[in-house]
């Protein structure tokens, strides 16, 4: 038996859509955001012009970065608890959604703490904040996924936290609000998106409904993503946004692969932005499961998806696509050294055998990461 989740209450999309945050029925909102390109673009003034119409007092706390960590989240919790609120906002990337998502959750349960929360002891529903999710990156699904990944400085590793409760109410995607994407973030973010896609499809707890919604999300993102990126026209990018949220959905349900295990530890010691590593590492991980005659079948039909043909077809496809949205081949192309990728090695090792190689489709062990993780950083 296994129990689906897609997405919360609705999923909103269409251009102008975030005007629907006028039926959200709520006194006081506490808006979560990241730097300043929300507030720059006046996305954050938008919002909070809606929300003052219909009699509802707003606080705005930004900065969240590209790697949200423990400190950040309880900062933004004692602004949250000191203005009360009864609407949640998150908007921006999936960091300051991801973010909004722990902050809410330990509002609501002020006996939840980080200890309690990697133990997996959190609670299945909120009580009665209401929880309002708007993206304006197309990656990460976070806007429809019960996961929020949060950096442990301490440990040097990004953990995944899961539980429903995560889950926003509503989702807004707005494709208007896309258009503020620098270019290099449309590649990265669109690349997280499809490891997302692809990962799910390759798991092993696929299952006739992720399977229509994985292979269609891998299928769209080929197709716009590089028109995206390329030409920036308003269709492509809401193309993405939608196929994205597609992927989120599909994923949340089934897991992902040694790709984000990989790319959660790399950006726990090295503070990389998530989708930048997780397309790096795909092409490597990739070679590494189609080893396995189940994987290659699964890549042969990804294969057929996107107008190629084989299992090895599509992995160079993937690689295509990173070059045509200028992604790095390895780790040392970013500028990180070769003493910095070293120290420390056996640990980083430990720690890419966490989370989500956890269910990989394939069975790795610690020599062979090793190996997969020096090919990551020299790009060969």
């Amino acid at each position: 038996m296994k129990k689906l989740m897609l997405g919360g209450q609705a999923i909103i999309t269409g251009r102008g859509s975030i005007t629907e945050l006028k039926e959200t029925k709520a006194s006081r909102a506490f808006i979560v955001t990241g730097g300043s390109a929300m507030q720059t673009s006046g996305v954050i003034a938008k919002i909070e012009k809606i929300l003052a119409d219909v009699g509802c007092i707003t606080y705005v706390y930004g900065g969240i970065g590209k790697n949200p960590d423990t400190q950040a989240v309880l900062d933004g919790l004692a602004k949250m608890r000191e203005f009360a609120p009864d609407l949640l906002v998150a908007v921006g990337g999936g960091s300051p959604i991801d973010a909004a998502k722990v902050m809410g959750l330990f509002y609501e349960y002020p006996e939840l703490d980080f200890a309690k929360a990697q133990a997996g002891e959190l609670p299945a529903v909120r009580k009665n904040l209401k929880f309002v999710a708007i993206p304006s990156t197309s990656g990460t699904g976070a806007e429809v996924t019960k996961a929020a990944v949060i950096t442990f400085r301490e440990l040097e590793l990004k953990i995944g936290l899961k539980t429903p409760a995560f889950i926003p109410d509503v989702a807004i995607l707005d494709a208007d609000i896309t258009l503020t994407m620098p270019d290099n973030i449309v590649a990265e973010t669109g690349l997280d998106a499809l490891t997302h896609a692809v990962e799910c499809y390759m798991n092993d707890s696929l299952d006739d409904f992720t399977e229509v919604l994985a292979k269609g999300a891998v299928a769209g993102l080929f197709t716009w993503l590089p028109v995206s990126y390329r030409d920036k026209t308003l269709e492509s990018r809401e193309k993405v946004h939608h196929y994205q949220c597609i992927a989120g959905l599909a994923f949340d349900n089934t897991g992902l692969g040694m790709a984000h295990g990989i790319s959660h530890a790399l950006g726990g010691k090295f503070d990389l932005g998530h989708g930048l590593l997780n397309a790096i590492v795909l092409p490597y991980a990739l070679e590494f499961n189609a080893q396995n005659p189940a994987v290659a079948a699964r890549l042969n039909e990804l294969a057929r998806s996107i107008g190629r043909t084989g299992s090895s077809d599509f992995i160079t496809a993937v690689k295509e696509l990173n070059q045509a949205l200028d992604i790095p081949a390895g780790l040392e192309q970013t500028g990180i050294s070769r003493a910095a990728f070293d120290n420390g090695f056996a640990d980083l090792v430990a720690n890419c055998l966490k989370g989500s190689t956890r269910v990989n489709p394939v069975t790795v062990t610690a020599e062979q990461m090793a190996k997969v993780l020096n090919r990551v950083y020299t790009g060969e």
